[in-house]
């Protein structure tokens, strides 16, 4: 099956200044790719290049099958876009600004356009002008999906948005995607690309840091172990835990008993890794505490994007990534 989208060595120049570093990448059809990084990362330089709003400067990009350079119309009928900074006609209503777009992208059903209206709490006949951020932003999420479009390119999509509507959004966007469609979405929050994306890139300064998926991320994050073990030697539990890999900050202390409490050793340490190690060596242990807190994902890509990789316990300095992306 054709890759949805593949990008090779892509390079993008404005003037002197080279803002995209030689970008490798592909995104399986059906599937959700999320580019996640902060702002001034290239996450919109590169959604501009994949649509050929702007030609990259070097490098190749297929999207469909198709180069979007040479195209043009019938490819462009088969993607939905939101841009990041989105501009709307003010003297006229949502309704017939949705009736101009889909006068462009092709064959749009009235029923769905005002089905996805109500679902994301629309009023359709309002002037825009007198659209607050939020409601533009609904309109600009209809337009990219009303004409039901095989490639969704999504630049901030939740920006605006209440709670109950990116819910909504997310919603949707699983539906579409269970439909056969590709959605390439980008975000500077990672709860938004972690509730949302099958695959994620992460961009810092116009190069590709990492592609993984959610998971391996998860599992290359680092989490807070504490616990409690009656009757152990602290240099016993040291020993323990220094042929778990991952396990790293280790602190110990030693409890003394009384006539109630038998003596423990109370340790503290971080893992980053695989769990069932250390799980197979903490049941040596007699434990009356134990507490693993959920990996702190945030924490993980903000280590990424210092140039800091994480470990992933098997001596890899990058999570994996999913098949049939590749490393920049």
């Amino acid at each position: 099956m054709t890759q949805a989208i593949v990008v090779e060595g892509l390079r993008k120049k404005f003037g002197q200044r080279e803002v995209l570093h030689g970008l490798d990448f592909a995104v399986e059809p059906g599937t959700v790719f999320g580019v996640i990084g902060p702002n001034g990362a290239g996450k919109t330089t590169t959604m501009r290049c994949l649509l050929d709003i702007i030609r990259p400067s070097a490098g190749t990009i297929s999207v469909l099958g198709q180069d979007p350079r040479r195209a043009g119309t019938g490819l462009r009928r088969r993607i939905g876009y939101l841009p990041g900074e989105l501009h709307l006609e003010n003297r006229t209503t949502g309704r017939r600004m949705l009736e101009h777009f889909a006068a462009i992208s092709g064959p749009v059903e009235p029923k769905y356009v005002n089905e996805l209206a109500e679902r994301l709490d629309l009023d359709l006949d309002r002037q825009t002008r007198k659209l607050s951020k939020g409601n533009k932003q609904k309109l600009g999420l209809l337009q990219a999906f009303m004409h039901r479009p095989e490639l969704l390119v999504l630049d901030e999509p939740t920006s605006g948005l209440d709670p109950l509507v990116q819910q909504e959004f997310h919603a949707l966007v699983r539906e579409v995607v269970d439909g056969g469609a590709t959605v390439f979405l980008s975000s500077h929050v990672l709860s938004e690309v972690q509730q949302a994306a099958d695959a994620v890139a992460i961009l810092r300064d116009g190069g590709i840091v990492t592609i993984s998926t959610v998971e391996a991320l998860r599992n290359a994050a680092v989490r807070q172990l504490r616990f409690n073990a009656a009757g152990a030697d602290a240099n016993d539990v040291g020993a323990l835990l220094a042929r778990v890999p991952g396990v790293a900050n280790v602190v110990l202390r030693e409890l003394p008993g009384d006539g109630a409490a038998e003596a423990a050793v109370e340790a503290t340490a971080t893992l980053s890794g695989q769990v069932q190690p250390l799980v197979q060596e903490l049941a040596r242990l007699n434990l009356k505490d134990l507490v693993l807190e959920e990996p702190d994902l945030e924490e993980a890509v903000l280590t990424l994007y210092t140039g800091h990789y994480v470990g992933n316990g098997n001596g890899h300095k990058s999570v994996s990534h999913t098949e049939g992306a590749h490393h920049a």
